[in-house]
């Protein structure tokens, strides 16, 4: 009972006064929005179709669904149907942020020997090429749960832009052209796959025009019935069929099995910044939390001094790639300790470990495992930035989502089962075949990342957010192993002031315990750098291809400014539009 005498209304008054004005900023941060929509997407058809679900009085969700099912049709080299990814949301009325863990999972019948011949060798291409490369696609259950849990327009509607550009066609462009001159073999294994993206085993022309209608057929089979009319029924019949015709080992039961799965974010803070990432299955959001976390062990700084900058940052990568390595995998089925891993006890003892002056050659650090290989020296490492896509929205309620979304390997593992156009994913060589063995991207990993009926593969994609006091980013990037340090550098960019613009121009390098050396863009290390690195015993590898494809949205509440940015090494657009207003673009036309 509250005592009604003057002396404790007196005490009371002042802090019912607080509560009330805490109540009402609190309302106000919850609720504010920048006013205007904004979206970065990988592909101007992509972005377009955001922009014309968000026009319909969509919400970023509802714009979430129509990017993603339209990259599926416009970059099929990249994600689709028979993919799976990550989706971080943020909804702005109660500050809920979630991710939507959309990852692949292994067929039932799958086991630790499935790539290994009888002398425990991994049989190459196995876990690249063809059916049994395919783990059963998260991707159609995304579009639904975010339309249904989300969004405000029907799936019918959001799915509409893609089902449109899968029927009409769209021309061939000259990325699309060298995916698939890289993955020419694979696609011309499967009849199907030959069918809609070769010319009688030969590229296409320039121009010419891909119409995908069996592809459109089964978008308007989802559109009418939700995930099941691709989990079950039909399309679950002949996506069997296909890939058991051809050596896969699916089953109606793993495709009615799927479940997708809504995880809580990693949150770190870093130099007054709150950051939101990817977690488990996501090795993103722990690896980029201990780089930063050893960044702060050290407080926060490293001078002006680039050299200095540049061997900190990689030998916190190197720490943070050698502990993915061990330690993470499915949080269904294996136990990650993240709490250890993202301590800062743990940060201020590795950072201890590192010598100022000096490399510490990766294998001073111990893996608690065999010994694992260098890593490949595959022309895949050249070409991660367009097998998987990235697209950042925010809409004016200040509703958001980054996403990366994936087949895994460019055109996934090139099988697509007969009667559905649906381009199946080569996620299982995400996991590890054998213990160190590395994947097609030079990773490693052990029994916590070993095949097992049910899991999911760990993966490096980290859609993020960034909020400091007067900015929101919403950022990511494909990029195969090198996502992670890429968005690393994107959020030290940010906290630096970077605009939109400046974060996706950025030259980027990077580091992953395996192969030991720093790889890095022309432009990103001056000759100066270089010598001195290398005077530091780095190794470094310059590498001719550009990293990554980063798509950038930032709010500057402060200015009451929006900005987007899609990164010129590809060939995507950002737009910023007001609601029912023509829209700004940015980018390619």
């Amino acid at each position: 009972m509250i005592d009604p005498s003057p002396r404790h209304l007196a005490w009371l008054a002042p802090r019912f006064l607080l509560f009330f004005v805490l109540l009402l900023f609190a309302g106000q941060s919850l609720q504010a929005g920048p006013g205007q929509h904004a979206v970065a997407s990988a592909h101007p058809l992509a972005t377009a179709a955001a922009q014309e679900v968000l026009a319909a009085g969509g919400n970023a969700f509802d714009a979430a669904v129509a990017v993603t099912a339209a990259l599926g049709v416009v970059e099929p080299q990249g994600s689709g149907l028979g993919g799976g990814g990550f989706f971080l949301l943020h909804r702005a009325d109660d500050g809920y942020s979630v991710m939507v863990d959309a990852r692949e999972t292994a067929p039932a019948a799958a086991h630790p020997d499935l790539y290994l011949d009888a002398d425990g060798e991994v049989i190459p291409g196995l876990s690249l090429d063809g059916p049994l490369a395919a783990g059963i696609p998260g991707m159609p259950a995304a579009l639904g749960h975010l339309a249904a849990n989300y969004g405000r327009l029907s799936l019918a509607d959001s799915l509409g832009p893609a089902i449109r550009l899968a029927e009409e066609g769209l021309p061939v462009d000259a990325t699309f052209l060298q995916m698939a001159r890289f993955r020419l073999q694979a696609l011309s294994d499967g009849a199907d796959a030959a069918r809609v993206f070769l010319r009688e085993g030969e590229l296409p022309e320039e121009g010419e025009a891909i119409v995908q209608p069996q592809l459109a057929a089964t978008l308007r089979r989802i559109a009418d019935r939700g995930p099941a009319g691709f989990y079950e029924g039909e399309i679950a019949q002949r996506l069997v069929e296909g890939v058991r015709a051809a050596g896969g080992i699916w089953t109606l039961e793993d495709l009615a099995n799927y479940e997708l799965v809504e995880r809580e974010p990693v949150v770190l803070h870093y130099r007054g910044a709150r950051i939101v990432s990817a977690s488990p299955p996501s090795s993103g959001g722990i690896a980029i939390g201990q780089m930063l976390n050893i960044l702060a062990a050290g407080g926060n700084g490293y001078g002006d001094d680039e050299v200095q900058r540049v061997h900190l940052l990689v030998e916190a990568m190197r720490r943070a790639y050698r502990d993915r390595a061990l330690y993470l995998g499915d949080p269904d089925h294996v136990d990650v300790p993240v709490a250890r891993l993202l301590s800062a006890e743990y940060a201020s003892r590795l950072r201890a470990d590192i010598d100022p002056d000096r490399a510490t050659p990766s294998a001073e650090l111990p893996l608690e495992a065999a010994d694992a290989a260098a890593g490949p020296e595959r022309s895949a490492l050249d070409r991660e930035s367009e097998q998987t896509t990235h697209f950042s929205v925010m809409d004016a309620e200040g509703n958001r989502v980054a996403a990366t979304i994936t087949l895994n390997y460019p055109f996934g593992s090139g099988f697509m089962p007969p009667g559905t156009g649906v381009l199946l994913n080569n996620e299982m060589d995400d996991f590890a075949a054998r213990p160190g063995e590395p994947n097609v991207y030079g990773l490693i990993g052990f029994e916590a990342n070993a095949i097992r009926p049910h899991r999911r593969p760990l993966s490096s994609m980290s859609p993020t957010f960034v909020e400091t006091a007067d900015r929101v980013a919403v950022l990511g990037t494909p990029g195969g192993s090198r996502i992670i340090t890429m968005v690393l550098q994107g959020i030290l960019a940010i906290l630096d002031g970077a605009g939109a613009a400046e974060v996706v121009q950025a030259r980027r390098f990077h580091h992953q315990y395996l192969p030991d050396r720093i790889e890095y863009e022309t432009g990103a290390l001056g000759s100066r750098v270089q010598l001195q690195l290398a005077r530091r015993g780095h190794a470094l590898s310059p590498q001719v291809r550009p990293f990554g494809n980063m798509q950038v949205v930032i709010w500057d509440r402060t200015h009451d400014r929006i900005e987007v940015a899609s990164d010129p090494r590809g060939n995507g657009s950002a737009a910023v539009f007001t609601p029912a207003t023509a829209p700004e673009q940015r980018g390619a036309p």
